[in-house]
């Protein structure tokens, strides 16, 4: 699943205008929230703490339009604590947002 940069630009500049400093923190911010709760998918052994993972992320992603994680997460949702195959897509999507961040 391709990242889509124009979604998180697009709401980054809808919030803060064209201010490319602050549209930089904000992605980092949004990128280190989802980190964070990769981390807590990653580290997940019963269902309550996978699904509160889970719908953090979703949310996290709905608020900035990253459609793809946050379609990744809903798959979370309906996936057993610890898949490896979701954490994998998860982790690949939320690199791909970092390489943007970086390039």
């Amino acid at each position: 699943m391709a990242y889509d940069p124009g979604t998180l630009e697009a709401a980054l500049s809808a919030a803060v205008g064209s201010d490319p400093a602050l549209i930089a923190e904000l992605r980092r911010a949004f990128l280190e929230s989802a980190e964070r709760q990769l981390d807590l998918l990653n580290r997940a052994r019963c269902d309550a703490n996978w699904t509160m993972a889970a719908l953090r992320l979703k949310g996290l992603c709905a608020s900035f339009g990253v459609n793809n994680v946050m379609n990744l997460a809903e798959e979370a949702l309906e996936s057993a604590p610890g898949d490896p195959v979701i954490l994998r897509r998860i982790a690949q999507a939320l690199a791909g947002i970092g390489a943007e961040d970086q390039g």
